[in-house]
């Protein structure tokens, strides 16, 4: 029943929301995470984005950074833009956090079905939309960096038109 990629596996996202913009965290981004955000966002909005991730991430997933969210542990991973042709549009930036940071009982709120954790491996295994492989691949790439190479990135992978460009 859902209008976007309805059937398939996705991750738990959603927009930023006004109140996104004002929000309390218990931390601030690292400043190389919010440098790479800044790219494409000025400071707000960049703050905004990890602060609607870690609300999207209870949201759907009952999983939490905390009240207020700890939002220091995000690590920025890549960005995925739709063609214009698209009927459906978004720029989904996608961030990253160890598991250990997180906590909470795997629930939800009924808005992704059959929530679970899947191993990389199992999840590249599956039959994925373009996107959301790209996003697992670009993951398997950064998860083989030290957190020094990490840092150090200054572009940040994105997809632009079912191809991956460093901006």
């Amino acid at each position: 029943g859902h209008r976007f990629m309805p059937n398939r596996l996705v991750f738990p996202g959603g927009r930023v929301d006004d109140e996104d913009l004002t929000a309390a965290c218990t931390s601030a981004l690292r400043a190389d995470v919010l440098a790479r955000l800044m790219r494409g966002a000025d400071r707000p909005l960049a703050q905004a984005i990890a602060v609607a991730a870690a609300r999207e991430l209870e949201e759907e997933t009952g999983l939490t950074l905390g009240a207020p969210p700890e939002v220091a542990g995000f690590d920025y991973l890549c960005r995925a833009i739709t063609p214009e042709r698209s009927p459906i549009r978004f720029d989904a930036r996608f961030l990253v956090v160890d598991a250990e940071l997180v906590s909470g009982t795997l629930a939800g709120s009924g808005e992704l079905e059959g929530l679970r954790w899947y191993g990389l491996e199992q999840a590249l295994a599956l039959d994925l939309a373009f996107p959301t492989r790209g996003v697992l691949e670009r993951l398997t790439l950064w998860l083989a960096l030290s957190a020094a190479e990490r840092q150090h990135q200054a572009n940040v992978a994105t997809l632009r038109n079912r191809g991956w460009v460093m901006e």
